[in-house]
């Protein structure tokens, strides 16, 4: 009965030393960006907010990446928000930390229907502008922004979300203003500006067969023009079970073999019910909040903690056996404390989609991650 009763006590004793450390932060001497190194860069998207204020986030950044791109200050609305009025102060902040920390600098997005200022795509009268207007806006808007730093960002997401999930060209006032051109016309005119900058199409839900076929179709229209674009970046807000990796293989060889670099942008992994997986990362989406539907509000249960570890180890294999392709890798944020899958597509949840904890702790999957890479 002693005996018995010792292995239990060992047993019970093992369980809850694994849990702790499962729970416990991750401890780690090779940063992500030096474990990574020869393979990808790694990167992170900064926030305003983090670049005036919050110090320990940007000291995870400097440890841990070497790539960021802009979350918000460098699209539209933000840097151009009345005609000819530019507003450059968080761009220049965000472009500054880039360049003092030897970083990968991408610029996020130039052409893109949403977060776009209305005055874009009116009259003072309200109505449509005309399609010369239309182009002559773009044309001085992207001019203006990727010249002012040629030869510093080294990449621009030029067109953002352009093709809906069933490869059809999204109704944007883009596109019903100026027609399918008006994507070529972005990659012309940030060509121009900028003729040593790496110009990408930018989308979510790439995994998915029907937008694949359509950027593919849209890569080759452009290429077949003349039109130069160097990568595509696939968006890749993720869940524990969609979208199959199998799919998401099929989009990197797809784009893989129109000749131009891949990128995996915006990654996050939701650990949260997700209402509706064919909204797909549309930004105006929202649904009303239920309790059910933000079921870890303290914290995760193990069984969960696991999945989301073994999840992004999984697509991590997935990124390692592309390498020859993959230039870059670059999560949605810094921490799950100002992720916007806490308040997307429903507000005030609470979630846990990041490699770093709310405390700025690095999870164990960092560690896990470490390890991989040195293996591959």
């Amino acid at each position: 009965m002693k005996i018995v009763s010792l292995q239990k006590g060992l047993v019970f004793l093992l369980v809850g030393l694994n849990t702790l450390a499962c729970k416990a932060p991750s401890t780690y001497d090779v940063s992500l960006s030096d474990a990574f190194e020869g393979k990808f860069y790694i990167g992170t998207a900064l926030s305003e907010k983090q670049l005036l204020n919050d110090s320990s986030d940007l000291n995870v950044v400097k440890k841990n990446f070497n790539a960021i791109v802009a979350e918000n200050c460098m699209k539209s609305e933000e840097i151009q928000p009345l005609e000819g009025i530019f507003d450059f102060a968080a761009a220049d902040k965000f472009v500054e930390f880039g360049k003092q920390n030897n970083m990968f600098i991408t610029g996020h997005t130039l052409i893109w229907h949403s977060q776009a200022p209305d005055w874009f795509f009116t009259d003072s009268l309200g109505n449509d502008v005309s399609r010369e207007v239309m182009i002559d806006r773009m044309r001085k808007h992207i001019h203006t922004v990727v010249g002012r730093y040629k030869r510093i960002i080294k990449g621009w997401d030029v067109v953002n979300e352009a093709i809906l999930d069933d490869g059809t060209y999204r109704n944007s006032k883009f596109f019903q203003i100026i027609g399918e051109d008006f994507i070529k016309l972005a990659f012309q005119f940030a060509h121009e500006a900028d003729p040593d900058a790496e110009l990408y199409y930018n989308d979510y839900s790439m995994a998915e067969s029907g937008k694949r076929k359509g950027v593919v179709n849209m890569v080759k229209n452009l290429q077949s023009q003349g039109i130069r674009i160097d990568g595509i970046g696939m968006q890749s807000h993720i869940g524990l079970d969609f979208p199959k990796v199998s799919e998401f293989e099929a989009s990197i060889k797809a784009f893989e073999s129109l000749g131009v670099k891949v990128m995996i942008t915006e990654l996050d992994l939701t650990v949260i019910p997700t209402p509706d997986w064919n909204a797909g990362a549309e930004i105006s989406t929202r649904f009303e909040y239920k309790d059910q539907l933000n079921p870890y509000i303290e914290e995760l249960p193990d069984s969960v903690r696991l999945a989301f570890e073994n999840r992004y180890m999984e697509f991590f294999r997935l990124f390692l056996k592309y390498q020859q392709c993959i230039s870059r890798v670059t999560l949605w944020g810094v921490n799950d404390n100002q992720t916007w899958r806490n308040n997307w597509p429903i507000p005030g949840r609470t979630d846990y989609p990041l490699l770093f904890d709310r405390k700025n702790q690095a999870k164990p999957v960092v560690n896990k991650l470490i390890e991989l890479a040195k293996e591959n």
